[in-house]
């Protein structure tokens, strides 16, 4: 006989074996198959396979013919054995072809490994969407719920519990089961333990748990109330255990997404999962708004659950990661530790970085050898001392630094080089409809709801039912009790109790278990007091079918019910969040302390090129003059927008589609006057299409402050500012648009400030600011001004209140010196005109008005731009401010607002802006007066370069 060589079969690809999962079938007594390949001079032809399972495949050379057969030996079965005279596990060579089954080795290969891993795919590895538990969790929650462990009941030995569960539930070893159940009571594992440990249950040192003997737990509240609640209600299907001789659940009917609330991970064969844990107070809040908006988007859902929550707390640095796992199921997500300085002597000023939290998964003790290693390696330079004064009141790591040592610079590099930030590969894998599937956050909340919404029904149906019953039972009660005398009478005369009941069957025309419950009732519950408690009974039993049969009847009861139950549990057992979000798309130390907080200009165009430029790259001009160019231009591009900020100032940036984005002001590159400028694409995560139409340089997001939102058709809104410092860097709804509309101007302002409305044909509405009812964000505002038809909106500003008692003492004094005094409204006209106009003009009245003529314009011109001056006057009683203008050619001119004539309400205006060849005046921005004075002389005109894309 030739011999055996043994070799190794391929592996499938994991996506053919992902395609045949939904077809193949198997079972527990699925045993391993051992594959072997024959010498390389013989041809391979066929494969034998006995159908019988427990078969092992081997080969042999027939005598006579020469060919390669694959044959097998059953491992129990006796009547085999007999016949082929093998021993169990020998090898069998026989000639007789009845026992010789043709077979591709490739498709026995495969069949085979799809068995295997399909068993540990579903059987083990990964969770289930449903409840969010592995199979030897779920049995041991189960296991610990059939012992009466429940959290009111003493605590129990750890190896009671794993006894059962190996016993009953879970044939694998021992240490299998103990360390998951350990894992379910370490509040450092999961972000609500389900299991409460009483003794050693490990550290997040990596300290191993003390043995089971001496450990002791029982079922945690949470547990009981999300998990294990309704369990004997009818609302899962029970299945068999692996010998036959019990039931347990397929899947505990869960009242939340514990598979989001805990997370879970797991290696299975060809794939593995990784869901990170959230909070359950967010939890219910993003699951309520999926019930009332199944249609919501992922932003919608990123307000109510805008990251995972971390058991060790840690800050997740930006969103980026998190994003992309809500949306495909995949995403890293950086986590970071939390530290604080903390001062040590301060004659010395030696400083010491405590670490309080670490990222999730992250072994204490590790992390503390690893810097103590690369302080003794010089890579970690600055440190002093490394001692860990952690207790049971919580982590603390203090890392002592030299005198003279930089602490920002110390914990970048403890960023950098060790665990402290680490980042979280998320692979959300669960096991939906009998499949591994890959799922976001949205697929897998739906999922959940389908499940919950099955449960609520099954156990509405079982109430429904029980109920009947009891009613029917009840209904025959209560009609013995009504004919008491002669049932007494009609039992007496009965020989046997079948007899009895046959008799009052066919006298009140009861049923069988009616006439039953009759004859069990004893003579005390013949009183009227008993016959008025099954009145009432009767009474209940028919509110609760009632109620049930409305909760049944529409899918829209039972979301309703769903949502009333998890609002429940999120008042019971919600915690506060204790992962915080940071704005930021990378790990390393912002930038913000090394830069100066310097003045600067900021330009955008049309077409979405933003530049950052410095306050003096335009030198002051007289009015009238042709100005000086901003520099380069895309084809058929033109300005847009032109403001002075701070380096440190966040700039919100409004798009048109009522979204805003935040980023520091120095983030944006800073150009020479000439430069293009950077895409704002490359800068904010905009939507195709999207166009920033409006931005607000904010440097504190202070509680008093508000933004005033005005789109073009004349929606106005008002919104705290407070509610705009933590913008996503995927941006957040701003204001609510209706269908053809688009916002256009945000202005910063206080409740004691008045705003300026002006509509493109003159018209100007004065409006108080504590006027504009304060609404939420993700909301529609009201109507700010009446416009007339064909008319738009054309510019907004704000009054500060330090002028509204001027400008109210100036509405009562008419002299001629008091209005040449400010404040004035600035009107600056597209074709280059331009006025002041004093503010105590016009008078004050409620929004949706019509509004005062404020200017007159030729029939080709309109309103471009309104502002308020008058805010610092010179010496002289006249504006120390200047304006900007920018023509849609490119071309900035920069004037003295006291250059400006003031004229009435009803003149047309002096020139600004001489417009020859520059097109029309596209946007205008009011700046402070310069520290010191600058040259005022007339610049020449430089040409504006296009440049092609």
């Amino acid at each position: 006989m030739t011999p055996l060589c043994h070799s190794t079969a391929s592996i499938p690809n994991p996506n053919s074996l992902m395609s045949l999962s939904s077809t193949l079938r198997f079972s527990s007594s699925l045993l391993r198959r051992s594959l072997f390949r024959f010498p390389s001079t013989d041809p391979l032809c066929r494969l034998r396979r006995i159908e019988p399972s427990g078969a092992r495949l081997f080969c042999s050379r027939t005598p006579r013919s020469g060919k390669f057969v694959v044959g097998a030996a059953k491992r129990a079965d006796e009547q085999f054995k007999e016949e082929s005279g093998a021993n169990n596990g020998g090898l069998v060579v026989s000639g007789d072809d009845s026992r010789i089954v043709p077979f591709e080795l490739h498709k026995e290969a495969t069949e085979s490994y799809m068995a295997y891993a399909l068993s540990v795919l579903l059987g083990r590895a990964l969770p289930d969407v449903r409840d969010g538990l592995k199979p030897v969790h779920r049995r041991i929650l189960f296991a610990m719920h059939e012992l009466g462990m429940s959290s009111k009941k003493p605590y129990k030995k750890c190896a009671r519990v794993v006894g059962e569960v190996l016993g009953k539930f879970h044939p694998h070893g021992d240490t299998a089961v103990y360390d998951s159940l350990v894992r379910m009571a370490q509040n450092f594992s999961l972000r609500c333990p389900l299991i409460q440990g009483h003794g050693n249950f490990g550290s997040i040192d990596a300290d191993p748990p003390a043995a089971m003997r001496y450990t002791e737990c029982r079922l945690d509240p949470l547990a009981e109330a999300v998990l294990l609640a309704d369990l004997d209600q009818d609302t899962v299907d029970f299945v068999a255990n692996f010998d036959n001789s019990q039931k347990e659940p397929a899947v505990l009917p869960a009242r939340l997404p514990a598979l989001l609330l805990n997370g879970a991970s797991g290696i299975a064969v060809g794939m593995a999962t990784n869901i990170p844990p959230h909070n359950l107070g967010e939890l219910v809040d993003v699951l309520c708004a999926l019930i009332h908006n199944p249609e919501a988007t992922l932003q919608e859902l990123l307000e109510y659950m805008p990251a995972p929550d971390f058991p060790t707390g840690g800050i997740i640095m930006g969103n980026l990661g998190v994003l992309d796992a809500y949306r495909t199921g995949r995403g890293r997500v950086v986590v970071r530790g939390k530290a604080e300085v903390e001062l040590l002597d301060p004659k010395t000023k030696r400083n010491a970085v405590i670490i309080t939290e670490i990222p999730y998964q992250t072994n204490k003790a590790t992390l503390v050898q690893k810097i103590a290693e690369l302080v003794e390696n010089k890579t970690l330079e600055g440190i002093s001392d490394i001692r860990d004064e952690s207790d049971r009141n919580g982590m603390r790591v203090v890392i002592e630094l030299k005198r003279g040592g930089d602490p920002a610079l110390v914990l970048n590099n403890l960023y950098r080089h060790t665990a402290l930030q680490s980042s979280f590969s998320c692979n959300m894998v669960g096991i939906c409809n009998g499949e591994p599937k890959l799922m976001g956050l949205k697929e897998l909340l739906q999922a959940f709801i389908d499940f919950r919404c099955s449960v609520v029904e099954r156990r509405a149906r079982f109430k429904l039912s029980h109920a009947q019953q009891r009613k029917h039972i009840i209904e025959g009660i209560v009609v013995g009790l009504d004919n008491m005398d002669d049932v007494i009478q009609l039992i007496k005369k009965a020989s046997s109790h079948s007899s009895a009941a046959a008799a009052l069957q066919s006298e009140y025309g009861l049923s069988e278990k009616q006439a039953e419950a009759i004859l069990e009732i004893s003579l005390r519950r013949l009183t009227a007091l008993e016959r008025k408690k099954f009145t009432d009974e009767s009474t209940t039993l028919t509110e609760q079918i009632t109620k049930l049969e409305q909760l049944l009847s529409t899918r829209t009861n039972i979301l309703k019910l769903i949502e009333q139950e998890a609002i429940e549990l999120k008042d019971r057992f919600s915690s506060p969040r204790r992962s915080t979000l940071e704005d930021s798309d990378s790990g390393d130390l912002e930038d913000i302390d090394v830069i100066p907080n310097e003045e600067m200009l900021m330009a955008i165009s049309e077409k979405g090129y933003v530049k950052r430029m410095k306050a003096d790259t335009f030198n002051l001009q007289h009015r009238g003059t042709i100005g000086k160019s901003v520099g380069k231009l895309r084809v058929d591009d033109a300005m847009s927008d032109f403001l002075v900020c701070h380096a440190h100032d966040h700039v919100l940036f409004f798009s048109d589609r009522g979204i805003v984005y935040s980023t520091r002001a120095y983030k944006i590159p800073e150009c020479s006057r000439n430069a293009a400028g950077t895409p704002l694409v490359q800068i904010l995560s905009m939507s195709e299409g999207e166009r920033v139409t409006s931005i607000v340089p904010v440097s504190e997001f202070a509680e008093d402050r508000y933004l005033l939102m005005l789109t073009v058709n004349g929606c106005i809104k008002k919104v705290s500012l407070k509610l705009f410092s933590g913008i996503r860097s995927t941006g957040i709804i701003a204001i609510q648009l209706n269908s053809g509309d688009e916002l256009k101007w945000v202005r910063c302002c206080s409740s004691d400030d008045l705003v300026a409305m002006a509509s493109q044909n003159g018209m100007v509405v004065l409006s108080t600011c504590d006027g504009v009812r304060t609404l939420s964000r993700n909301t529609k505002g009201v109507t700010a001004m009446r416009l007339k038809k064909e008319d738009k909106m054309a510019s907004m500003d704000i009054i500060p209140a330090s002028l509204r008692k001027d400008m109210e003492e100036k509405s009562e004094d008419t002299s001629a010196a008091k209005q040449s005094t400010g404040p004035w409204l600035l009107f600056v006209c597209e074709n280059g005109y331009g006025k002041r106009v004093p503010l105590s003009s016009f008078r004050r009245s409620r929004l949706n008005r019509v509004g005062l003529l404020g200017s007159k314009f030729a029939e080709d011109d309109r309103l471009a731009a309104v502002f308020v001056v008058g805010y610092s006057l010179a010496e002289d009683g006249e504006s120390d401010e200047q304006v900007v203008l920018v023509s849609q050619s490119g071309t900035v001119n920069r004037i003295k607002v006291r250059d400006i004539s003031i004229q009435s309400r009803r003149a047309r205006g002096v020139i600004l802006m001489r417009l020859d060849h520059a097109g029309k005046i596209q946007s205008a921005s009011l700046i402070s007066a310069a520290d010191e004075e600058e040259t005022e002389g007339i610049l020449s005109n430089e040409t504006v370069e296009a440049v092609s894309m």
